[in-house]
Parts: C-alpha cells; structure tokens; sequence
C-alpha cells in the first residue's frame, strides 16, 4: 500500500484460517485464506502499521551485532554474512596465515610464526580474506542486478572507507565498502543497487527510491539495519 514505510508479500494459504503478519529479518509476509478480498488484506496491513514497526525494531534489535576482538585466537567471535562464527586455529605447514571457511572460520597459522605474532597475523589475513568475499558477493549482485534497468557501472572497487557504506561517481565507477561482508547478505546487496541506480538518478528523489524497490521491494528493511547497527559495524574487525 503507497505511502507506508515498509514493502510486504502476500501468501495465500489454504490451511490459513484468519489474515496474520509474520515478520523476519528482511521480510514482511501476509499469510491469509483465499477467500479474503486482496484490498481487505492491504487495509489490514495499513491498520497494524504500528504493531508491524514495533516487531520490525525487535526483530532487527535481536541481530548480533558485529564484534571485534582485542586478541584474535581460538574461540572468539568473528562477524561475518550477518552471522557469528566462533574462530578456530589450526597449526600449518604454510609459510602465511590461511583463512577458510564451511561452517565455521578456520585460521591456518604457520607452526614456525612465534605465538606473540599470531593475533596480528590472523587479523591481516581475515581483512584479505574477507575483502576477497566482499568483492565475490558485490560482483554476483551487480551482475544481478545491472541489466534489469541497464545500471551497468564502468567498475567495481572494493574500498575501506570511514563513514560511506557505498558511492558511485561520475564516471558510472561504483565504490562499497567491504566491512558489509560482515552484515547480512540482503543488506550487502541494498547498499550494491543503492548505488546502481545511482547510475541513472544522482540524488534521493522519489523517482529514484521507486527505482531502488523496482529491485529491492523489501529494501526499507535493510536501511533500518544499517541506521540499527551501521555505527557498530564501521568499527570493522
């Protein structure tokens, strides 16, 4: 319904017995019979608008937020895709500190590198590592979303930047930063079409918001997590 401050979806569900709204990270859902008249639904939403903002906050509120360790080593918490993950540390036969990652974040350090030197080490790699991350995440969504209003950027620069989450200049090149790997996945890619459609409308009109749901219908979530959490994530590793 125009002018609320939020998208939602509509599932029409035999086994529904009554209209209810579920909110989740990233997504609001009508759950309703099929019987209910579509415009009694979108009034339905528009009457609980309130309770829908209230659970939206709470919801976003319960998200980890990023965290930075003092020491890098076995057992501490690592940001990482909205997520996070306890650290493991194996010893390696590798003359550098090698991250990998299934389903938990594995640091590969050299058994020859002095234990004082270690907490330095892994945080280096993990910043390579995740920048390389970044840069495979941003370039699957510009490739997502590029054609479809033909936003096609002359290039894309992973960056660390202090205080922009993304910039495109005026030459087309988009710029993200990539401590957005450590947010969630849905978040990384507003930011990514956020600056596409900077390709066709420059400023933060109308015109280009409604550009920005074209892709993201749901993408009033994602800026609540950023204004949420965005201050504690800039902090970085």
């Amino acid at each position: 319904m125009p002018g609320l401050p939020f998208s939602y979806s509509i599932r029409r569900s035999p086994r529904a017995t009554r209209t209810r709204i579920i909110v989740t990270t990233g997504k609001i859902e009508v759950v309703a019979p099929p019987q209910v008249a579509e415009h009694k639904l979108h009034q339905f939403v528009s009457d609980k608008q309130q309770w829908i903002m209230s659970a939206l906050n709470k919801v976003v509120g319960q998200q980890p937020e990023p965290v930075s360790p003092v020491f890098y080593r076995e057992g501490v918490a690592i940001a990482y895709q909205g997520a996070a993950y306890k650290l493991g540390v194996l010893p390696s036969k590798l003359k550098r500190v090698k991250i990998s990652f299934a389903d938990t974040l594995i640091a590969h350090v050299p058994e020859s590198l002095p234990a004082t030197e270690h907490s330095d080490a892994i945080k280096t790699a993990l910043t390579h590592w995740m920048k390389q991350q970044a840069r495979l995440q941003v370039e699957q969504r510009v490739r997502q979303h590029a054609g479809k209003k033909q936003l096609m950027p002359r290039s894309v620069i992973i960056k660390t930047q202090k205080s922009r989450w993304g910039s495109c200049g005026i030459h087309n090149d988009i710029n993200i930063n990539w401590l957005l790997i450590m947010a969630p996945p849905e978040v990384l890619e507003y930011v990514v079409v956020h600056e596409l459609c900077h390709i066709k409308v420059r400023n933060h009109s109308a015109r280009f918001w409604q550009l920005v749901a074209e892709h993201l219908p749901d993408f009033h979530n994602q800026r609540l997590w950023l204004k949420q959490h965005g201050g504690h994530l800039m902090r970085g590793l």
